[in-house]
């Protein structure tokens, strides 16, 4: 099938779909509308996870090889001045899930068409990627081992990156994830006697300050980690000794190792200024999503024979690690910038968007990961 005859039916896809986004585990409309196609193709979907839905392609081979696309949107007031705007209030796809999810529709469609296919296929449509993270869910269900997956692709659409590059590396290329969750209780009181009070703003400053010590003194320079506090919020009023404050951030690792000593540090560092000024201080820091680290052999196995950009890791998190667990896998960045067309607005924007004739780049990428693995 020629992809260029794709290319009008995967920018209806992207659009349509783009009109009705939907937050995790709630993806019904877009459920069935990704089912609905899948029918017209001649294949079989079934759902998974709630409101995902899969295909399986036998080819009657020992081995079989998954494909996946994310579903969900973001809680987003869309600012795109367009004529395929969310019709959803509060609600859009600003990282690039509803390009993810034409591209495998386009690749299903390409699927069902092809005679001879060699080896077993499994699509899988994934809710819930920004939160809780459906791929868990997905690796939970038993699917991997009914149908004997031996690896799992997957591939983002990447601002940073110019339009139409495939981008991607070896071993770790995004990090592991933690939420940082902190409240401090001091003791209310006039700011005209602070001696008759706690101030827990004065306590969080202290929090703040030594937490920015702990990637440089505690973790090898050779190891990659970032900690950030994105908010805070404490206090009533000008002249009132604030009793309470809250601070919320983030950690970033590659290591699940290194997250370990962050956290360790983390609990040491408050659990001294308890002592030191006399409050009380809650921490909760867990780990979100894994690292999503490539398998190098699957990666290689690929790279020998389709040309891949090679870059450097980012400190964005992806629930496609859960997958990485399970089996080997192997994801990939699509660079979607074009600055002369207004596409150069980072994932999470509400003005992101980009130009859908790179969807067929990455279509093609899926036929030629295929081809490497003598699938197709």
């Amino acid at each position: 099938m020629d992809l260029k005859d794709l290319g009008n039916q995967i920018k209806t896809y992207r659009r349509e779909l783009h009109q009705i986004p939907e937050l995790g585990l709630e993806e019904y409309k877009t459920c069935a509308y990704i089912g609905e196609k899948l029918r017209e193709f001649g294949l079989h979907p079934f759902t998974i996870a709630k409101t995902g839905i899969y295909v399986y392609i036998d080819a009657g081979s020992d081995e079989t090889y998954a494909f996946r696309a994310d579903m969900d949107a973001l809680e987003a007031e869309e600012e795109n001045d367009v004529e395929y705007a969310s019709k959803h209030p509060g609600k859009m796809h600003a990282c690039g899930h509803d390009g993810h999810m034409a591209m495998l529709l386009g690749l299903a469609k390409v699927l069902s068409k092809t005679e001879n296919i060699k080896k077993n296929i499994l699509l899988i449509f994934q809710p819930a990627e920004e939160g809780p993270g459906g791929a868990k869910i997905i690796t939970e269900s038993g699917i991997f081992e009914k149908y004997n997956v031996k690896g799992i692709f997957g591939i983002h659409l990447f601002p940073t990156l110019d339009e139409g590059i495939i981008a991607s590396k070896a071993g770790p290329l995004m990090a592991q994830s933690g939420e940082i969750d902190v409240i401090i209780k001091g003791e209310g009181g006039h700011g005209g006697m602070p001696h008759n009070a706690i101030d827990s703003i004065l306590v969080a400053s202290k929090f703040l300050s030594s937490c920015q010590s702990i990637i440089s003194r505690s973790i090898s320079p050779l190891e990659t980690a970032v900690i950030s506090f994105g908010k805070i919020r404490g206090g009533s009023a000008r002249n009132i000794v604030a009793e309470k404050t809250h601070i919320e951030g983030t950690v970033r690792t590659f290591s699940k190792d290194t997250f370990e000593i962050i956290k360790k540090r983390i609990l040491q560092i408050s659990r001294g200024l308890e002592e030191s000024f006399d409050v009380e201080i809650d921490v909760d820091l867990e780990p979100y999503y894994p690292p999503v680290i490539n398998d190098k052999a699957l990666y290689n196995k690929v790279a020998k024979k389709v040309h891949i950009e090679e870059t450097d890791p980012v400190m964005l998190a992806e629930d496609f690690s859960y997958y990485q667990e399970k089996i080997p896998g192997v994801f990939y960045f699509l660079g979607s910038r074009n600055r002369e067309l207004g596409f150069d607005y980072p994932l999470h924007s509400c003005s992101f968007n980009f130009d859908e004739n790179i969807l067929l780049k990455g279509i093609e990428h899926y036929i030629n990961i295929l081809t490497a693995l003598e699938a197709i």
